[in-house]
């Protein structure tokens, strides 16, 4: 089987420096500035080494596009082209998957974010299948694969001839109005893809009913009279949790992390640096299912890294949720860019779903 790679080395760049994403050469210098390091090879090479022994032949693009992976993991890839500089870009993707198509693969693999399927689909429309390895902060599109390890099995099984191809939507988010505190999804098309249901990112739904935002206040309500003095609560993204800080009298940052300790918000809208700087002894990190996804941690919420999560703990981990999206989205799941991490939080976790009940949630 003849399969494309395109990488997008600086994929992801942006989360745990509280930028999320890259998208923009501006963002990009910001990312760096703040101490933000590439991720994206590395994820590219946890879903390949599932690959090993398979029987393929690799396609891809020079250098840090593809080439170092493939080799680093022992395979022998022909190298159609490389990026014209150091400094890779849109342009460097298109003119990859340009040159992929034409050699007519049964599938091609990128790694990236949102943007980037965005920017394989506009050349490759429905003609070859494409999966994403998830490296973005934000993944709205259904052509990834849930975490990298999950898209190495995916990948797998469709070698084996084990998966159906679907045809999936493909989503972005304006950045810029994310960074303010805006969720503006726009489909941008369709792409064909390998499909097995437990493997690939849900596409993105979104659920409002008033029954809905009275559930949401009844948990907001409960977890600030269960709060603790002297502990940091690191609050992630979404309107669950905002209902914590809006039972406290307190204003929120809808899609970022924000700290509370003694009633009081002590940080807005923190990166990584920021969380690690306030955590003492007793710290709580409360999070809410990415709706129609049922991701928890690693979309979305980079800012809560591994260090943070570890120097927490696994117990320590308050998961809220609607009855609702916890139906929607069945099974939760963590890719936190820590394997070790990933498999110690797997299991089963309690969700917060109303004032008064608590579910168990299998975590994977």
């Amino acid at each position: 089987m003849l399969i494309g790679l395109i990488i997008n080395p600086i994929a992801g760049m942006g989360g745990r420096v509280g930028l999320k994403g890259t998208d923009g050469e501006e963002t990009l210098k910001e990312a760096i500035k703040r101490g933000a390091a590439p991720r994206a090879q590395d994820r590219a090479g946890q879903a390949l080494e599932a690959l090993k022994n398979a029987d393929v032949q690799w396609v891809t693009w020079g250098g840090p596009m593809g080439e170092d992976v493939l080799r680093r993991l022992g395979f022998a890839p022909k190298v159609l082209g490389s990026p014209v500089s150091e400094k890779t870009g849109k342009e460097d993707t298109l003119r990859a998957a340009e040159a992929l198509l034409r050699v007519e693969p049964d599938l091609i693999v990128f790694t990236g974010g949102d943007g980037t399927a965005v920017d394989v689909m506009s050349v490759v429309g429905i003609q070859v299948p494409i999966l994403g390895i998830p490296s973005g902060v934000k993944m709205y599109s259904g052509v990834f694969g849930t975490t990298p390890r999950a898209t190495g099995e995916l990948l797998r099984r469709f070698i084996a001839g084990e998966a159906s191809v679907a045809e999936r939507e493909v989503m972005d988010i304006d950045e810029e109005a994310y960074r303010e505190g805006y969720l503006s999804a726009e489909l941008k098309g369709y792409s064909r893809t390998p499909f097995i249901a437990s493997l690939v990112l849900n596409e993105k739904t979104a659920v409002h009913t008033v029954d809905e935002e009275l559930i949401k206040e009844a948990i907001g309500e409960r977890i600030a009279d269960e709060m603790n003095p002297d502990t940091l609560y690191i609050l992630g993204p979404g309107s669950t949790v905002a209902a914590v800080t809006d039972h406290l009298g307190l204003d929120k940052t809808i899609l970022g992390i924000d700290l509370v300790r003694n009633g009081e918000l002590i940080g807005v809208d923190v990166d990584e640096a920021g969380i690690l700087a306030e955590m003492d002894d007793e710290n709580i990190i409360i999070i809410s299912p990415l709706g129609g996804m049922g991701s928890i941690l690693g979309r979305g919420n980079q800012q809560i890294s591994p260090d943070v999560i570890r120097r927490a703990g696994k117990k320590n981990i308050i998961i809220v949720s609607t009855p609702t999206k916890l139906a929607q989205t069945g099974t939760l799941s963590v890719d936190t860019g820590d394997p070790e991490l990933d498999s110690a939080l797997s299991g089963f976790m309690r969700v917060i779903v109303s004032r008064h009940e608590t579910k168990l949630a299998k975590i994977v």
